[in-house]
């Protein structure tokens, strides 16, 4: 059998992702869509003047520092738990918190932290009413896709044989990518900004 082309090996990740969104549109334990809410929780925070902050681990958080860096060119004040040069958190602010299989002990603590000084959290989750970050959430956006928690033990797509393409929570960590783009195109609308603006506040020192 031939190996599979560029386009071939591309169509197999969009359709993992596609399928992702469709159960997204689910509503699951009464959690509400994930882009409604995400869109929902950052525009209020904005509007009460509040700092946007965000938080994850490993490849979760590489999305997550993607994430900050479009909410500031959107114009929020946008931070990546862990800079040297980001603020305390107060109660106006959001913390943006991703925990995939449900919870990460350091997730959980800065969730905690967060809650305990006032500010709201939202938490983007493949465990939506039983992960240990949940208690901490002010709201949830339930995104239903394999992570490495949840894995199949041999590591492959028995209908496909593709043994190594998206590994280890690939999934849930293109499905975050999908979804912030989105989160982004929704605020831009929001916020009344344009492309002119957002392509303004792009870093020149490069």
């Amino acid at each position: 059998m031939a190996a599979p082309s560029m386009s071939e090996l591309a169509s197999y990740i969009c359709s993992k992702l596609h399928s992702v969104f469709s159960r997204a549109c689910e509503s699951t334990d009464g959690a509400p869509v994930a882009l409604d809410v995400a869109v929902e929780e950052i525009a209020a925070a904005a509007s009460r003047k509040g700092r946007i902050f965000v938080h994850g681990v490993g490849r979760e958080g590489l999305m997550m520092k993607a994430l900050c860096m479009r909410l500031a060119h959107l114009g929020l004040s946008a931070h990546c738990v862990g800079d040297m040069t980001t603020p305390p958190i107060m109660p106006p602010d959001l913390l943006v918190a991703s925990a995939g299989p449900g919870g990460f002990p350091t997730v959980d603590a800065i969730c905690g932290i967060a809650r305990s000084v006032g500010a709201r959290v939202l938490l983007l989750t493949t465990k939506p009413s039983s992960g240990s970050a949940c208690p901490y959430a002010s709201a949830i956006a339930f995104l239903p896709a394999q992570t490495m928690a949840d894995e199949p033990k041999q590591g492959s797509d028995p209908d496909s044989g593709l043994d190594l393409l998206l590994p280890m929570g690939s999934v849930y960590e293109g499905a975050m990518f999908v979804l912030f783009e989105m989160v982004v195109f929704k605020l831009a609308k929001v916020l009344g900004q344009n492309p002119q603006s957002i392509t303004a506040r792009h870093t020149n020192l490069e």
